[in-house]
Order: structure tokens, then C-alpha cells, then sequence
């Protein structure tokens, strides 16, 4: 697993003191451009016990490692300042976990919020006090350096080096999408939300199991199989951090694609909702599956025309709460559909994230080179390949003998190796069909193979589906 360093230089440990929840800041980027250690925002938590709770939780996940657990932990939490919220972010270790918190406006009590991106130091004496704040205490929020010393800390007392595998960057990159294409399923009340929430396991070793639920009345009811309309929770014991709010909890809900027809586990979101403020918990499909490697970006990476138009859109964007693809489109020039595929492919840089509740994308600027993501996917890379290899060749099946036909229908034959693969799709068919072994084993449901993107690569192009190159090696037929 490849993995650099990343070093976080923090002006003092952030710490609860006389009354202040002191959150410190290690570099990130303003409207400013980038900062030392950016302050965001100075004020009172109108629920402070609600949100130390809520914090210590994303912090919990950011400590958990559900699965391998010789991955080391994940790097300290992201903040982003929108201007009128604060959003925490972090992964779990082993990547298959998303937790976010969001600080709405009636969370907050005076001061401003300001504009930017930026991680914040959590250590353990942090985590104790946290844990020690009363439902009466008032507590300040400062989230970076105090005001009147921005520009005076010299040098960093507390200095932190994560590692920070590939796979982690990778998994900002796919939540967004994956989260995109989801559904309100399920909406409890606070009695019911606390009900169920007690009755999932508040700790243990997260293994295989898959559970399944239907809404029935105000609650959910136990699934023996995933019918339709039935909400799926993969390795239940992961969602056990929402044990530390439950005496804040108002309500829950529960978002998730449709059912598919074989009953594979989907990814699938938890959102509790506390005073001013939202918790969500993204689960990958299976405790041994983590987003990095679901390949939910790779048609947006395919495309050359997206790339350039994310360039354009990036210059757009200014750390909104909700992005507006309509404004966005007026102010570019570009049409809805194209600003939607630019937004998809910022987000495989990190710098654009999606609210389900909202049903919106963010803007949010994480300290990654823009074409990390798409260096480091290995289908990716093998399909570009492939077209440079001039590998694919349009059969009869669909289309005339150089393009793929108006119905969207079409066969290709693409060489890989020593092999020859057919790539299918009838009219209509949501995503192509392929005859090598990683559509036999995912059909579909972590992306395409390598052979269909290769397709895709070259009929966005406009290219001619000439006749399949020669094979220059024996690689893999996956």
C-alpha cells in the first residue's frame, strides 16, 4: 500500500481550557490562500454537551480500525468553515467508515464563521475533557489560533507525522459519488431512533455480519432477507460510536441505494440528528471492503472534457455550503449535466464533498495534488492503456462498423494480454457487461473493469474502434 508522510505542526495542543474548547489548526487553505495554522471561528456551543459528544465520536472513528487492524490510524480530523457551519470530518483506519459532524447555525452562538479548510489536533487529554463537559457548562469554541495572535505564534511545540496511505485519499474521493446516488430510506423519531441505536452492539470485534430492516410504522423491523425497500446495515457493531450521543439524539435517518436484484450488501449512510447539529456514519458494503477501492469515480476520471470543465468550476468555488450547479452553470457557461461531471471530478481530489441531507456538494479544499486520484487507480491507468494500444475493436452486435449505435447498444472486443474480452451493452442497460473475471466477480458493483472503461475512454474521444492491437505482454486478464 503506498503511502507518503504528512506533517502536521500545531502551535499547542488543543485543549479545554477556563471554559474554552481550544481546537488548534496545522496548515490549510483561506480565501486567502494558504495558512500556517487558519483561524475560523471564535464563539459559544449553544449545546456543548451534544457537541463534545459528537466530536469525541468523530474522533472514535478516526481511531478505529475495523478491519486489518495493523493499518496504522488515520490523520486528525478535517474542519471546513462554510460561513454559516462547521463540518468535522475523519475515516476510520481501515477506510471502510465516513463520519461527519455539522455544526449548523443554531449550534453556534455568536462570533463569525469564516472560509476554509484545515485539520485540528485531537489527543487524548483533549478526548478526556471532552468527555467531562456538563450540559450546564458554557463552553467557547475557538477553532484555531486566538484572534489576536494569528500572526504571532512562532515555531510549533506540538508536531505530529501520519502516514497517509493512498487508499485514505482514495476514499474521499469515492464517498462523494457513492453518497450521491442515495435515497432517503427511513426516518425515526428520537424515542424510536434511541431504541434501535441501543440495540446494536457498543463494541466488539466488527466481522461479517449483514443485517437487514424494513420500516414499519415509526420504527424498523428485522429482515430475514433485503426485499425491496429494506434498509442494510453491514457490520452493525461499526456504527457502536453513536452510543456516546444518544442522550442527544432527536431523531435518526437512514439513506441507501435500491435494493439489487441478487441482495448484495450497498453502502449505506446513518444520520442522527442532535440540537444544531448533524452526525453522519458512511459504512462501506462489508467491514472488509473499504471505499478506496470501489472505483465509483473512474467514469468521472475517463472523461477528458470533465477535466478541463473541473478546472473551470474550481475557480467557482468559494467553501459553500450547498454548491448550485444552476448557478454554477450561468456563471460558466457550461450546461448542468457538464458542471455536475466537473463537480464529481473535483471531488476525486477532495476538494468537493456531498451532503446527503441536503442533497448538495460542498466545497472543500484538502491538501491533495489534483491528479493524485486518478494516478493511483490502477483499472484507470491499465484502460488508458489499453486505448494507447489501440486494444479495442467494435464488433457486430450494435452500431455500424466504427461507432456504437444510437440505441447505445454495442460489442467491443478488447485485447488484454493474451486475451480477448467482450464488452456488451444492450439498450438501456445501466452499465456495460464484460466477459473477464472482475465483472464475474462484482458485476458491476465496484466499478467498471478496466475493458469497459477502456470503451468508454475511446468513444468519449470520438475515436475509431480500429482493429484490436497485437498483445505486447502476458498481463493479468483482470
Amino acid at each position: 500500500m503506498t503511502s507518503n508522510v504528512q506533517a502536521y505542526a500545531y502551535a499547542r495542543p488543543s485543549a479545554v481550557r477556563g471554559g474554552t474548547l481550544g481546537l488548534e489548526t496545522s496548515g490549510g487553505l483561506t480565501p486567502a490562500g494558504p495558512a500556517v495554522r487558519p483561524h475560523f471561528f471564535s464563539g459559544f456551543l449553544t449545546r456543548p454537551a451534544a457537541a463534545a459528544a459528537a466530536l469525541l465520536a468523530v474522533a472514535d472513528v478516526a481511531a478505529a480500525r475495523h478491519h486489518r487492524p495493523d493499518l496504522a490510524r488515520l490523520r486528525d480530523p478535517v474542519v471546513t468553515a462554510h460561513g454559516d457551519r462547521l463540518r468535522f470530518e475523519s475515516f476510520s483506519g481501515c477506510c471502510g467508515v465516513h463520519a461527519r459532524l455539522d455544526v449548523l447555525g443554531d449550534g453556534l452562538d455568536g462570533g463569525e464563521v469564516l472560509h476554509g479548510t484545515t485539520n485540528v489536533d485531537v489527543n487524548n487529554p483533549l478526548r478526556d475533557a471532552l468527555g467531562r463537559i456538563g450540559a450546564d457548562d458554557p463552553v467557547h469554541l475557538r477553532v484555531g489560533p486566538e484572534e489576536l495572535t494569528v500572526t504571532t505564534l512562532d515555531g510549533a511545540v506540538v508536531e505530529k507525522k501520519v502516514p497517509l496511505p493512498e487508499r485514505w485519499l482514495r476514499g474521499f474521493a469515492e464517498t462523494q459519488v457513492i453518497s450521491a446516488g442515495f435515497d432517503l430510506r427511513a426516518e425515526l423519531d428520537a424515542t424510536e431512533a434511541v431504541r434501535f441505536l441501543r440495540s446494536l452492539p457498543r463494541a466488539g470485534r466488527a466481522d461479517g455480519t449483514v443485517r437487514w430492516y424494513v420500516p414499519a410504522g415509526r420504527g424498523l423491523r428485522p429482515s430475514s432477507r433485503p426485499s425491496p425497500g429494506a434498509v442494510c446495515l453491514p457490520g452493525p457493531v461499526r456504527l457502536g460510536v453513536l452510543h456516546r450521543v444518544l442522550r442527544h439524539v432527536t431523531g435518526l435517518r437512514l439513506y441507501g441505494p435500491p435494493v439489487e436484484p441478487d441482495g448484495a450488501p450497498p453502502a449505506g449512510a446513518w444520520e442522527v440528528l442532535l440540537p444544531g447539529m448533524r452526525l453522519t456514519l458512511l459504512l462501506s458494503p462489508a467491514v472488509a471492503r473499504g471505499f478506496s477501492g470501489e472505483g465509483a469515480v473512474l467514469d468521472a476520471l475517463s472523461g477528458d472534457e470533465a477535466a478541463a470543465d473541473a478546472e473551470l468550476i474550481a475557480v467557482l468555488l468559494a467553501w459553500e455550503p450547498r454548491v448550485d450547479p444552476a448557478e454554477l452553470a450561468e456563471r460558466s457557461g457550461l450546461t448542468r449535466d457538464r458542471v455536475r461531471a466537473a463537480l464529481v471530478r473535483l471531488g476525486t481530489a477532495g476538494r468537493v464533498g456531498y451532503d446527503i441531507a441536503e442533497a448538495a456538494y460542498f466545497h472543500r479544499e484538502l491538501p491533495y495534488e489534483a491528479d493524485r486520484v486518478e494516478r493511483h487507480n490502477p483499472r484507470l491507468v491499465a484502460a488508458r492503456a489499453l486505448v494507447a494500444e489501440g486494444a479495442v475493436n467494435l464488433v457486430e452486435g450494435g452500431g455500424d462498423a466504427t461507432t456504437v449505435g444510437t440505441s447505445g447498444a454495442f460489442t467491443a472486443r478488447v485485447r488484454s494480454g493474451e486475451r480477448v474480452h467482450l464488452v456488451r451493452s444492450g439498450a438501456g442497460d445501466r452499465v456495460p457487461s464484460c466477459t473477464c473475471e472482475w465483472w464475474a466477480d462484482h458485476r458491476g458493483r465496484r466499478g467498471p473493469c478496466k475493458h469497459v472503461l477502456a470503451v468508454r475512454i475511446l468513444h468519449r474521444r470520438g475515436g475509431v474502434f480500429g482493429p484490436a492491437a497485437a498483445p505486447t505482454s502476458t498481463g493479468s486478464s483482470r
